[in-house]
């Protein structure tokens, strides 16, 4: 039986034909080419994706909820529509929370510079509220969290036709960052 032999490249993991004549940095950044590349293809998608609206881009149809009225903030003595929080209102009875988005804490804040970004989220928001009549659409059927609260969106109808989303709008601020459930970044 004839006996198995070792080739010359043995144990390279290139041909030598491939890096011969070559300088030290110019071989360095073949290597790094592909590399690059799926980095440069990961960052794009990460980019677009960022980019992607949080509220509907129309009004919903049919019966929705038509909230007008001065909203104020929460507390002793506030109105029946006020702001808890830069995510969360109150109308009524009902306690609405915006889907889309995470504002920080104010009951309890984890910290005071948490505290700060609540108290800014919860003016923006109620500034945002107080532009004129909106409208709360549910994005599914029996849509509540956690603790109870309808989950909505809150949209409102431009004189060109494009739809306002509060979500948008309180994310591209910097009050509040887009949310769709899971792992929440802190605050502090």
């Amino acid at each position: 039986m004839p006996r198995w032999r070792r080739t010359s490249n043995y144990g390279r993991v290139l041909p030598a034909h491939r890096w011969q004549g070559l300088s030290r940095g110019t071989r360095f950044w073949r290597a790094l080419r592909p590399w690059l590349g799926a980095a440069l293809v990961i960052a794009a998608a990460w980019y677009f994706m960022g980019q992607q609206r949080i509220g509907p881009d129309r009004l919903p149809e049919g019966p929705a909820d038509r909230v007008s009225g001065r909203f104020t903030r929460c507390g002793a003595g506030s109105a029946p529509q006020c702001v808890i929080d830069g995510d969360t209102l109150v109308i009524g009875a009902r306690t609405i929370r915006v889907v889309g988005i995470d504002a920080p804490e104010l009951h309890p804040a984890r910290c005071a510079e948490e505290a700060r970004l609540g108290e800014a989220a919860a003016q923006r928001l109620l500034d945002l509220l107080n532009q004129g009549p909106f409208v709360l659409a549910a994005p599914g059927a029996n849509a509540h969290d956690g603790y109870g609260r309808e989950l909505r969106h809150v949209l409102r109808g431009r004189a060109d036709g494009s739809v306002q989303s509060i979500a948008d709008d309180m994310v591209a601020s910097g009050a509040a960052r887009a949310y769709q459930r899971g792992a929440r970044l802190p605050w502090c």
